[in-house]
């Protein structure tokens, strides 16, 4: 389902300098959520442990050097906020980025007051997550890509995954989050035929439990959004 085989991709690998991938420590108590963001970041070619609670968190955190963490607020034995402040004592200026439910604002500011560097809340698409990690990552200087720029190009598209930008011969294309991040997931898969299913999983909110029909629909709006002829 995938029309982007002929894209020039400038951002679809984060690496250490010396080419070793990045590592993540993910922390959630729900397993399946954190499972399956351990496996699309794996997907990507991170090196990633998982945990359920603080006490598992801290164990890992004995003998795995995590450059980014990924932190449920809530935890059966803690919060993330206290997890934070000790997985930094163990690895200093570790960045953090929180996962909070979608209604508890006072969470997502106190983290961020706290010394989170982002946060996102649930439901979330993996897309979105995976970019904000990229993000976070790229601004503390911990990963390196091919080029300079987090930019995604073909022909004369163009996605910037840093600004949320889009254009094409120059001239801006006004998505909305979701078809950003559908834009975004084909452009970073060339010649991989992707099901709707795979779509769904990694654009739409994990537990979004949706029609593949939706797919098609938010195609055929990216196809009139960005060339007169509806054709990407």
């Amino acid at each position: 389902m995938n029309d982007y085989t002929g894209i020039e991709q400038t951002s679809q690998k984060l690496s250490h300098s010396d080419g070793s991938p990045m590592r993540a420590l993910v922390v959630d108590d729900e397993e399946s959520l954190a499972d399956l963001v351990g496996m699309s970041l794996r997907y990507e070619g991170w090196d990633v442990k998982t945990a359920h609670s603080v006490a598992e968190a801290m164990s890992h955190a004995k003998t795995f050097v995590p450059d980014i963490a990924v932190l449920d607020i809530m935890l059966p034995d803690g919060d993330g906020l206290s997890l934070m402040k000790s997985l930094r004592g163990v690895h200093a200026g570790l960045p953090v980025l929180f996962l909070t439910a979608k209604d508890a604002v006072d969470d997502r500011v106190a983290g961020l007051t706290a010394g989170g560097d982002d946060y996102v809340t649930k439901p979330f698409s993996l897309e979105e997550l995976v970019a904000r990690l990229r993000g976070i990552l790229r601004r503390v200087g911990a990963g390196v890509t091919d080029d300079e720029h987090a930019e995604l190009r073909v022909g004369d598209l163009v996605l910037n995954e840093d600004s949320y930008e889009v254009t094409r011969a120059g001239v801006p294309i006004d998505l909305t989050s979701t078809e950003f991040e559908l834009l975004r997931y084909l452009m970073r898969n060339p010649k991989r035929v992707l099901s709707k299913a795979n779509i769904l999983d990694r654009v739409w909110d994990y537990d979004f439990g949706g029609k593949a029909s939706i797919v098609e629909i938010y195609i055929s709006y990216l196809r009139k959004k960005s060339t007169p002829s509806g054709r990407l």
